[in-house]
């Protein structure tokens, strides 16, 4: 069995092992609460100007290749280009993010993908893509595996919806999480983050959120630096232990 070792240094949290996913009974006016106890800090500085900085940068940069792939996705298929879907931002506010379209077209989902993820959740389980063959479109698997389908997601930078490193923007909703997972919105949402350059889907659903805490708890530009590193590394080598 894999033992999981944190890539920093930081004080235990209080984070199940057993998380389980499902109705909660708290409304709005106690998450309200919930979230400005966790969540009564600014944006610090170095990192917005960072995430306008890069995102604009790379979205001129790559440009060419943005336009590329949007020409043939929807040349190889029938559908929009952008793949747009409701995520949790910090906050809890919600917001639309932007992918390119590597599936065929499907008005259930969000809700299938909903409903997998809280399985997963449900136990001490490894999170997992769901089994998608015979949805991918041709070249779809190619732009996943290379993660070219999160490209458009600078523009939920720039927009100040997402930023590039952060927790990931999950699919679920506010009642599939407990009261303590909350803390994971403090912080805008990341294309890349610790969970994704940490054994991503070798880890378990609890392993996710504390690894999503402890990046909240421990935010500083030393760690984004670190984990953009990382994430060339994964990508170029592969490599996500």
């Amino acid at each position: 069995m894999r033992v999981f070792v944190s890539p920093i240094q930081a004080a235990e949290h209080p984070i199940s092992t057993q998380s389980s996913i499902g109705p909660r009974e708290f409304g709005p006016d106690r998450k309200r609460k919930v979230f400005f106890q966790f969540a009564n800090k600014p944006v610090p500085w170095w990192k917005r100007t960072f995430d306008v900085f890069v995102s604009v940068g790379l979205a001129i940069l790559l440009a060419p290749l943005l336009l590329g792939i949007a020409i043939f996705i929807k040349a190889v298929s029938d559908g929009p280009v952008f793949f747009r879907q409701k995520r949790l931002g910090a906050m809890g506010k919600d917001f639309e993010i932007f992918k390119f379209r590597t599936l065929s077209p499907s008005k259930t989902a969000t809700e299938d993908h909903r409903k997998f993820v809280s399985t997963l959740s449900s136990g001490n389980q490894i999170v997992r893509k769901p089994e998608l063959h015979g949805r991918f479109i041709l070249g779809g698997r190619f732009l996943r595996s290379w993660s070219l389908d999160e490209l458009p997601q600078l523009f939920n930078i720039i927009r100040g919806e997402m930023s590039l490193i952060g927790p990931r923007p999950d699919v679920l909703q506010w009642d599939d999480y407990e009261e303590f997972h909350l803390k994971r919105f403090d912080a805008r949402p990341g294309i890349t983050g610790l969970w994704q350059v940490s054994g991503k889907n070798r880890l378990t659903f609890a392993e996710m959120i504390r690894l999503d805490i402890e990046y909240v708890e421990n935010l500083s530009w030393r760690l984004d630096l670190w984990i953009i590193v990382k994430t060339v590394r994964v990508i170029l080598f592969r490599d996500n232990g």
